[in-house]
């Protein structure tokens, strides 16, 4: 099998899975106990929020740990609601954020005491400085910006639109989910006041991400109960999970110029191959500003569901789009708002590669996914 959809999910690194087992056999101690199992629970869940806190540039304290990126990112716009319950207030986001800003941005929106304004996006993806200036109000309290593209890759220019909303005071979010151990990212120059990060995305385990929120800012708590993470999320800790996360980043970090090497260098060879070999194929996305790994092509006169089928039975796993969307027929909001059509949008697969794959297995991708849009047009 070659796996090819790193931007849905990775495989847990070595490293990481040998660092978690202890806690979910011998050392299964409760963290918020007292004892010496406990305590070394607790002990090894603060190392992990030590290590992301480095891995951003932040500080421990600002790291609180939640079961995802999803979890993390829809608590962010709801405290921003309920703390601005009785105001009518303004958000700004764009077009193409993953569904948990966007659909979380719609609620608001729909509950009527909240204005959202959605940014449209070139057609390599990016959003403009300028949009972002002109669409700040008087009651703008939050602007949410995704820091990389989950289906597309492009990166936006968050620092540059965090130099402008912290001269107006208005508070910045991040989702940085596809960005944090596959690219630099440093809370301090993007000037963020929240960044979110979820640990499967950079071979941690699946069930958790961890929110940034910078010192000073209050947030309302997202689970009452005890005294876990501060009181800002009740719950036993996912002990295991999180120190799994903590090592997964830590060797992300440490493997990431060599890592963005090899992935550039992919990348670069399956365009090349594809776009040769199928001249009816299209690169979405802006081939400059975009993370190391991920690909996507529209073909025209195939379907991106097709394709993958075909794919899969060559033993090769790419996706459609991105895997909270999938089951459904539905093109991509991300390709529309690029400018695609809506069969332009359903024609697409994208390739995006990890940790695990070799310069060897580009070959066989270009090769199979030539036979299969060959496959496609011959039956049309």
């Amino acid at each position: 099998m070659i796996y090819a959809d790193n931007a849905a999910t990775t495989r847990i690194s070595d490293r990481a899975f040998e660092q978690m087992l202890p806690f979910l056999h011998e050392q299964y101690g409760n963290a918020s106990s007292q004892y010496s199992l406990g305590i070394k629970a607790r002990r090894a869940v603060e190392k992990a929020r030590r290590q992301f806190a480095a891995s951003i540039g932040a500080n421990p304290s600002e790291i609180t740990f939640t079961s995802g990126g999803s979890e993390a990112n829809s608590w962010v716009l709801r405290c921003i609601a309920e703390t601005y319950l009785n105001d009518s207030i303004h958000i700004i986001t764009s077009t193409i954020e993953h569904h948990s800003v966007l659909n979380a941005c719609h609620a608001l929106k729909q509950s009527g005491a909240f204005e959202v304004t959605f940014l449209p996006v070139d057609n390599t993806g990016r959003v403009s400085v300028e949009d972002v200036k002109a669409a700040i109000r008087d009651n703008t309290k939050l602007v949410s910006i995704m820091f990389a593209n989950n289906e597309i890759g492009t990166i936006q220019p968050i620092a540059e639109i965090g130099r402008i909303l912290c001269e107006c005071g208005i508070l910045f979010h991040t989702d940085a989910v596809q960005a944090v151990g596959h690219i630099p990212v440093s809370v301090s120059d993007l000037q963020v006041d929240f960044l979110t990060a979820s640990a499967h995305k950079f071979n941690g385990p699946k069930g958790v991400g961890m929110l940034y929120k910078r010192s000073g800012l209050e947030l309302p708590p997202l689970i009452f109960g005890g005294e876990q993470e501060r009181g800002l999320r009740a719950g036993t800790e996912n002990v295991a999970g999180i120190v799994a996360a903590g090592y997964a980043i830590e060797e992300s970090i440490a493997k990431m110029d060599e890592s963005t090497q090899k992935l550039t260098e992919m990348v670069y060879l399956t365009v090349k191959g594809i776009l040769t070999r199928l001249p009816a194929a299209r690169l979405n996305g802006d081939f400059e500003n975009r993370l190391p790994g991920i690909i996507n092509f529209s073909f025209d006169g195939a379907s991106g569901g097709s394709l993958m089928h075909l794919l899969d039975l060559k033993g090769i796993c790419v996706s459609t789009s991105s895997a909270c969307n999938s089951g459904q027929d539905t093109p991509s909001h991300v390709l529309l708002a690029l400018g695609l059509t809506e069969e332009q949008a359903k024609s697409a697969i994208r390739i995006s590669y990890g940790r695990y794959n070799t310069v060897d297995q580009v070959e066989a991708i270009i090769s199979a996914v030539c036979e299969a849009y060959e496959k496609i047009l011959s039956h049309h």
